[in-house]
Formats: structure tokens, C-alpha cells, sequence
């Protein structure tokens, strides 16, 4: 008779467990009955050629919006001529707000987006939180993306930023505040907290007078995204590799000044994405802002390249 060690046995019974958890947390990450909402975009084209060619989607990062893409949007449709949609994600820019705000979701609502403009397989260019939101895609709808491009973000799963959680709690502040009815009032009352002036003019961006009222209020939903960066929501990644990879090929750029893509990072890239390779830009978070002719010449050069194979 044959004895199996009960420490044994129960590892086996841990390792099944595990696994068997693991694929129902990916069933529903890669569910298609996640309630989408129809995205905002801006679509540059004065240049795009008649001949058909895969259109390219700019997905912003955490508290951007499509308007943060422009300029690199003209430049690629300049020089790859083709159409270039800058996207609003949900919950920001001029896009529906919704409770949920995850990575499954945020896919969900490109992949709608793809279809409903019958866009076929199309090219992904995410920056940050836009970047988690294409490689989602890329996993999710494999048959949606011809080529990954992400900018200064990994397949990894992160601690919530605690300082982004202050910045929407300054927000709040200034949000329908009697005594802040202007920009360069909301401005002075930011610097008391973050004295970059590059970061407070991005965040105050999401400001907007309101007519009625005489006061600041916001375009991107305060609470929501409070409750989704305590929840983890935007730093987290909860795909597995073991049931959820994309062989397409696919660039990650990542700021030489930035510690969001460390090579420590590079094997989790691999095992979501074997059909990668990396570009470093001198930089920091805010590549293509940072250094937008570099990051043109990276784009154009890999995506030229693949769709010559």
C-alpha cells in the first residue's frame, strides 16, 4: 500500500486550490458582460490614406484625457497616414461616469468602442493607467489588437498610490468651494499641497466652472476614483499568465528616469506578453509629454516594422 505523507497531501489540495481559484478569477476578469459606456474621442484623419490601414487608439492616463494626445496624435497620423482616435477612458474627459472602474472594465469599453465604429484588429497606445487598460484588451480580445504599445507601465500588480489619493482629496476641497470660483484661485490653493507646477496644471485640467453656480466643479468623478485608488483598483493587475497571455507583438517604452517599468518587471512582461521588446526613453513618467519626437520615433519605427512582416 502506497502512503502519502499528509503534509504532502495537503499541498497538493493548497496547489489545486489555487489554481482552481485563479481560473475563476480569470473567467471573470475576461468576461464579456461587463456593462460598457460609450467613450468620448477625438479622431485625427487629415492625413490618413486612402488605402486601408489599422487605425491607432491613444488611451490616457489616471486623470487625463483625450486632449492630452493631441499633438502626438497629429504627428502619427502625419507619419504613418492613418486614422489616430484619442479616447476618453470612463470617468474622465467628456466620457460617462460609471461605479466600476477596473481594468476588466475600462477593456470592455474599448472593445465596444472598436466594434461599434467597426474598426477591426486595431493598434493600442496606452500610457500609465491607459497602458494596463490596452494590454487588458490585448488579453482579453485577442483578435481585436494587431500591436501593444505601452508607455512607462508593467503586467504587475502594485500598492495604491496614497499620493494620488491626496490629490483627489485636494480636489474635493476645491470642488464647489464658495471661495475658489476661478483657475488661478483653485492654482493658489493647490501649491499650498504640490508645488510642481507641471502636475497641478495636469490635475487642474478636470476643473471646470460651472455656469449656475459661479464655482469649480469636476469632470472626473471624485468619489469613484477615490474608492477605486483606496480599493487598489488602478495600481492592482489581477490577469494570470498561466490562463491569460497574448502572443502579438508588442512594445513597452519606459521612462530611464521612471521606476515604473524596473528591468525586475521585464520577466512578468514576458510571461503576459512573449512577443515583446523594450525602448528606453530619457524621461520620466510623462514620456511622450517629456520627450515626444523620441517617443514618435519608437512608435512609428516598431509599428513600420511589424506590418511590413
Amino acid at each position: 500500500m502506497i502512503r502519502f505523507h499528509r503534509s504532502l497531501l495537503s499541498a497538493v489540495t493548497k496547489r489545486s486550490y489555487y489554481a482552481s481559484s485563479n481560473q475563476a478569477l480569470t473567467e471573470q476578469l475576461m468576461s464579456k458582460d461587463i456593462p460598457t459606456v460609450e467613450l468620448s474621442y477625438d479622431l485625427i484623419n487629415e492625413q490618413s490614406s486612402t488605402i486601408p490601414r489599422s487605425p491607432v487608439l491613444i488611451l490616457h492616463g489616471l486623470f487625463g484625457s483625450k486632449s492630452n494626445n493631441r499633438s502626438i496624435a497629429r504627428e502619427l497620423n502625419s507619419r504613418l497616414e492613418r486614422d489616430i482616435y484619442c479616447l476618453d477612458l470612463r470617468n474622465h474627459g467628456d466620457s460617462p461616469h460609471d461605479s466600476r472602474h477596473d481594468y476588466p472594465a475600462l477593456a470592455a469599453d474599448v472593445e465596444r468602442f472598436i466594434k461599434d465604429h467597426q474598426l477591426g484588429q486595431s493598434i493600442l497606445l496606452g500610457h500609465s493607467m491607459g497602458a494596463k487598460a490596452a494590454m487588458a484588451v490585448a488579453l482579453r480580445s485577442k483578435s481585436l489588437v494587431e500591436i501593444l504599445i505601452s508607455v512607462d507601465n508593467a503586467p504587475v500588480n502594485l500598492q495604491p498610490s496614497s499620493k494620488f489619493i491626496e490629490y483627489v482629496k485636494i480636489l474635493q476641497q476645491l470642488e464647489n468651494n464658495p471661495e475658489i470660483t476661478t483657475a488661478k484661485e483653485a492654482n493658489n490653493e493647490f501649491k499650498k499641497y504640490e508645488e510642481n507646477d507641471s502636475v497641478r496644471q495636469f490635475l487642474l485640467q478636470n476643473l471646470r466652472k460651472d455656469k449656475e453656480t459661479g464655482m469649480m466643479t469636476s469632470r472626473v468623478p471624485l468619489d469613484i476614483m477615490k474608492k477605486a485608488l483606496i480599493k487598489g483598483n488602478v495600481a492592482s493587475w489581477e490577469f494570470d499568465p498561466n490562463y491569460a497571455s497574448w502572443s502579438g507583438p508588442a512594445l513597452f517604452i519606459r521612462g530611464a528616469k521612471s521606476t515604473y517599468v524596473p528591468d525586475e518587471y521585464l520577466p512578468d512582461i514576458g510571461r503576459f506578453f512573449p512577443n515583446f521588446e523594450v525602448r528606453e526613453i530619457d524621461a520620466g513618467h510623462w514620456v511622450m509629454a517629456e520627450k515626444p519626437k523620441e517617443s514618435v520615433d519608437a512608435i512609428v519605427e516598431f509599428i513600420q516594422r511589424h506590418e511590413d512582416i
